[in-house]
């Protein structure tokens, strides 16, 4: 099969197209043929090795030292089945799905095995009958973000919800779900990303490039940083103290992104439902895969990236 192998840490350059042998899946595991594979920030610090000084140790203890433990990174698919091991019980040849492998990584390839249970290596669920493969990858990664980050804030129906960063892979779904829920949303993204957001129900869009503040009096139930926490500003600064009382406010880096096959099926459900639609930016081929990560690299895309096998 062919795969993109890490060939060591550094710049997308490092990524090369390998031949490897097709792998066989355990009793447990089903054999994923890939369709397409998402581009995430994830991916790029991993690639690069740019992790957090505190946590560079022991990731790279984790990851590998020198080069990934694994050279076939990639922690975002859909795809069809192929086949089934003999224990396997919710999943069958024929099934079109979509996932995160985790810490098993190995989605920049033709095939994946993947365990049908859920695990820190993985997790899986039928893809959205009514969504492409490379629109499916959009949501497996920026939903379980969004949906995990924003059961903390227990919206309901007329709170007010402000997403920082409404025009990437978490905020376009995060904005969407706030709206599913009956929340009034703001969106807050860069001037060329206004009209998108606005576009997926958001009530109001604020430029970061021009506002450093919020109108007094201003106050939100819920605040979603769907940016993280190394990029910041005067305004997130003042989105972060516009709480109302009993307000909430939740990074998408406050805690290790559980990877739950329920909820990724309640991101389906939603999607299937028309609540959610995945916003994609561009698709590259396969063998452009460094292109896309320098694409992604650069912090200003609109939704999801993917490459298509």
């Amino acid at each position: 099969m062919r795969a993109m192998i890490c060939t060591k840490y550094g710049p997308p350059e490092v990524l090369q197209l390998r031949d490897l042998a097709k792998p066989r899946p355990k009793d447990d595991e089903v054999l994923i043929k890939i369709r397409a594979a998402g581009v995430t920030m994830s991916d790029i610090y991993i690639r690069g090795s740019q992790i957090p000084l505190r946590m560079r140790i022991p990731m790279r203890l984790m990851l590998g030292l020198t080069k990934p433990r694994n050279p076939v990174l990639g922690e975002v698919l859909a795809g069809e089945i192929e086949s089934v091991g003999k224990a396997v019980t919710r999943f069958k040849a024929g099934d079109a799905v979509f996932g995160l492998t985790g810490f098993g990584m190995g989605a920049y390839a033709e095939y994946k095995c993947m365990s049908e249970r859920d695990s820190k290596r993985g997790c899986l669920a039928l893809k959205p009958a009514n969504i492409s493969f490379e629109e499916a990858t959009a949501v497996a990664y920026g939903g379980l973000l969004a949906f995990q980050s924003m059961e903390q804030g227990n919206i309901r129906s007329g709170q007010d919800v402000l997403v920082y960063g409404a025009s990437g892979t978490t905020g376009t779904t995060a904005v969407q779900f706030a709206k599913a829920l009956g929340a009034r949303v703001t969106g807050v993204c860069g001037p060329s990303h206004l009209d998108m957001v606005k576009s997926l129900g958001a009530d109001e869009v604020i430029d970061y490039t021009r506002e450093d503040r919020l109108s007094p009096g201003r106050r939100f139930d819920f605040v979603l940083d769907a940016v993280g926490k190394s990029r910041t500003s005067n305004l997130k600064d003042a989105c972060k103290k516009a709480l109302a009382p009993r307000g909430k406010f939740v990074s998408i880096d406050d805690g290790a992104l559980r990877l739950d096959s329920w909820r990724l099926a309640a991101v389906a459900e939603r999607v299937e439902a028309g609540q959610i639609r995945p916003v994609i930016d561009r698709c590259f081929r396969f063998e452009e895969l460094a292109e896309a990560h320098r694409y992604v690299e650069q912090g200003h895309k609109q939704g999801g990236v993917a490459v298509t096998l």
